[in-house]
């Protein structure tokens, strides 16, 4: 007897960037010399400190759950963390802690919106954002960010997106900084931004997870400008933990209930050992600062390599670590150029079109938070393959 038909949201569009990196694992399992710059996998451990308070825990021998919303400790150290590092002062029990940044926009869609609600997302953008809107059943407008407006969503593109989609929006999802596109926003655009979704009641949700890999621009948090905006961060990245899945939010206080009566029943709370890690990872920046300028180095390389080649940089490249760039030079089929580059050069990068489904065929990211051996490397392989 044939299985019952999925569900319709089971059809969502993969994530281009993990089937690259699952290849490209089978390959390097298989013995072939396979360099990845195909997902923002920082290259360098967790923080020492990290490391050690897990050790310590896992020594104790007892782990369990923990309130949905995280220990109370790590909230408060959350909290700590925003008026050190920005000057911004905020209630802790306006924290929550989440199964990696992904529960967080997972939590964030479930309680904000309902279904048949519109979201604008900039263009191009985090493919998981389109992804796991639509699988939700909410509609996607995507804001094409390009050089005109600063690859950053703003309320004019929001007011022509809206226009063209010929309805109202209920919810702006901006990143800064952006993947892929490194666009760093500043306080003056987050300020518009807030405004705007402020007087048109509008959910504003803001992607800070690459907050700490800001290379040129103004690094400023939502929460600046705003209470009112649902921030999302994480400690994947900045904090070199993309393996112990942990994040969290900062949320309007009218809010905090509702989203903690969501994760109760989606993951009953995050694993204690990360949070113990995390907690002990904040204040690690001495560490981590050098780490970001190996980064530095990597994108100082691909700045000045990926031209040589023959790719155009598209945008700034001012915070996280990819680099987006233009190769309709060799190709204008993204994907087949992602295939033949692993296959026959053992270089793994993303597509283009996971993050733009409309430019996205002519256009490649590839991520530097590898060894700068590897980039270098990498570099010299793709130069050799197309000349």
């Amino acid at each position: 007897m044939p299985l019952k038909p999925l569900s319709a949201r089971s059809s969502v569009e993969p994530f281009h960037a993990m089937d690259v990196l699952a290849e490209a694992t089978k390959r390097r399992e298989a013995g072939y010399p396979v360099i990845s710059m195909a997902v923002g996998q920082p290259s360098h451990p967790a923080p020492k400190a990290a490391l050690e308070a897990a050790r310590a825990a896992l020594g104790h021998g007892r782990l369990g759950y923990t309130d949905a919303l995280g220990t109370s400790s790590l909230r408060i150290a959350i909290a700590r963390h925003y008026r050190s590092r920005y000057g911004v002062e905020i209630d802790p029990q306006r924290v929550a802690v989440t199964t990696g940044s992904s529960a967080g926009f997972n939590l964030a869609f479930l309680a904000l919106f309902d279904p048949g609600d519109c979201v604008a997302i900039a263009r191009p953008g985090y493919p998981a954002y389109r992804n796991i809107l639509a699988a939700l059943g909410l509609t996607v407008v995507e804001v094409e960010a390009g050089a005109e407006n600063g690859f950053t969503l703003t309320p004019e593109g929001l007011d022509t997106a809206a226009k063209q989609a010929g309805r109202a929006i209920n919810g702006v999802l901006l990143a800064s900084p952006a993947n892929p596109t490194g666009t760093v926003t500043g306080r003056a655009g987050l300020k518009a931004l807030a405004d705007y979704c402020r007087d048109r009641d509008i959910a504003f949700i803001s992607d800070e997870i690459y907050h700490g890999l800001t290379f040129a621009g103004e690094e400023t948090t939502a929460l600046s400008v705003t209470d009112e905006a649902v921030i999302i961060n994480s400690f994947s990245k900045y904090y070199c933990m993309t393996g112990w899945r942990i994040g969290w939010m900062v949320l309007p206080e009218t809010q905090v209930r509702a989203f903690e009566r969501i994760a109760q029943s989606l993951y009953i709370s995050p694993p204690e050992l990360s949070q113990i890690a995390a907690e002990a990872a904040l204040g690690c920046e001495a560490e981590l600062d050098v780490y970001k300028a190996s980064y530095g180095a990597n994108r100082a390389l691909l700045l000045k390599r990926l031209p040589e080649i023959g790719f155009d940089i598209v945008s700034p490249m001012d915070g996280a670590f990819y680099a987006y760039a233009d190769v309709s030079r060799f190709t204008n089929d993204s994907m087949d150029f992602a295939r033949k580059m692993l296959a026959e050069i053992n270089v793994a990068a993303t597509p283009g079109l996971d993050f733009d489904p409309i430019e996205g065929h002519r256009a490649m990211r590839f991520s530097y938070a590898g060894a700068e051996a590897d980039m270098i490397e990498a570099m010299d392989r793709i130069s050799r393959w197309l000349a």
